[in-house]
């Protein structure tokens, strides 16, 4: 019993893996289908908020700190870092790329976040001891793994005769792919970089405002609406609003559930 509570991180770390694999497999067919990156992103953090205001009413109505403004636009920046922007980024990412490139790419999360942690003594490297040795070497290694999908993409394992998929790819010429391929990965490393900011934020808001479920809603809720704004501010053809593919209702209840996971676990 002890062995399996042992390892219970790691079956977690696994499932979660799976979960965000399965995610950006689906995310790459509705953005390959033509859903609007805003609006998969404004229907995610609504329903997000909707199912987290109940939670964080009842469960931390008695240890809720008193919300001021500041704590109010931290968690505003932490909607643009950690939600809106960083999955916008990653949305343009994942369609100009591939879902296996995006699984891989998000494991420079860790080292990025490392990094800029640094300078702000979050962390402390000792050279002297292994686990010091350990995180340098991992740091390299990620890096250098994340630079090699960056500037070679391989050659296709398999060929589908008559999918859509390889009709498109006949229609854009080498040069087309790959400028599609390098935009791909800088928005990648941009969101990468927004996504550990991030972290870096919500260990200050985390001090000062010590409620999980409730500084994420009031985070969703800001999310939705900067996401919802610039939707309507760039395009105002009210149709993409429509879900009308059962891929894309799948997708945007599947993403949600998978969010709503991660924040109980």
């Amino acid at each position: 019993m002890k062995k399996c509570i042992n390892w219970y991180p790691v079956f977690i770390m696994i499932a979660i893996d799976l979960a965000f694999a399965i995610s950006n497999i689906l995310l790459k067919k509705v953005v390959t289908d033509g859903m609007d990156h805003l609006v998969f992103i404004t229907y995610r953090q609504s329903i997000s908020t909707i199912f987290l205001s109940p939670l964080a009413f009842f469960l931390e109505r008695k240890s809720r700190p008193k919300l001021t403004l500041s704590i109010l636009c931290h968690l505003f920046l932490s909607a643009i870092a950690g939600a809106s922007l960083t999955q916008y980024l990653f949305l343009v990412g994942i369609e100009y790329t591939s879902a296996t490139f995006a699984c891989a790419f998000v494991n420079m999360v860790p080292v990025v976040t490392f990094l800029m942690a640094l300078p702000f003594r979050l962390e402390s490297i000792n050279l002297k001891y292994s686990s010091g040795r350990a995180k340098v070497i991992g740091t390299l290694v990620c890096l250098g793994g994340a630079i090699l999908l960056t500037v070679y993409r391989g050659i296709p394992l398999v060929h589908f005769s008559g999918s859509q998929h390889v009709t498109q790819s006949i229609k854009l010429s080498s040069s087309k792919r790959s400028e599609r391929w390098t935009i791909g990965s800088l928005a990648m490393l941009a969101g990468t970089f927004l996504w550990s900011s991030w972290f870096l934020l919500q260990a200050n808001i985390g001090e000062r405002y010590p409620c999980q479920y409730s500084s994420t809603a009031i985070m969703t809720f800001f999310s939705a609406v900067q996401s919802a704004l610039f939707s309507l501010s760039i395009n105002r053809n009210h149709s993409i609003w429509y879900l009308d593919r059962k891929t894309d209702i799948i997708a945007v209840i599947y993403a949600v559930s998978v969010f709503l996971n991660i924040i109980s676990s």
